[in-house]
């Protein structure tokens, strides 16, 4: 895991998954404030965060500066606020337009790969898709 106040877990071989990973890479700026971290990568070792690689593919994950891991919009919210996007979603953390906006996350996270041409399954072979 990187120094970075956050980290998020992407799959680096999700098309929109790596189109929102270089998104907040740009928005960081080089100020270090987010880590970003390939789930998809050659040896990626998932047990240093207590999860599997099909937990890991069935939903984003992302990693505190304390090791704390969180997962679903969560990590969105956390992740815009270390850019400094934080107001962006800051709606989101409001009790109905939480849980509209974490269900059409799980929504999302249900059928990506599926959407993005991958059928179901991650190219590394150790994964699947959730639900």
């Amino acid at each position: 895991m990187n120094s970075g106040l956050f980290t998020v877990l992407i799959d680096g071989q999700c098309p929109v998954c790596r189109r929102e990973a270089e998104f907040l890479r740009r928005l960081d700026g080089g100020r270090k404030r987010l880590a970003l971290e390939d789930i998809s990568a050659p040896g990626f070792d998932p047990a240093r965060f207590g999860r599997s690689v099909d937990e890991l593919m069935a939903e984003i994950h992302g990693v505190s500066a304390d090791g704390t891991v969180v997962r679903g919009m969560e990590v969105f919210r956390r992740a815009y606020a270390a850019v400094g996007l934080g107001w962006l979603l800051a709606p989101t953390r409001l009790p109905v337009v939480r849980q509209g906006a974490d269900a059409a996350y799980a929504w999302f996270a249900r059928n990506r790969l599926r959407w993005t041409g991958r059928g179901g399954v991650c190219h590394t072979g150790g994964c699947r898709a959730a639900g």
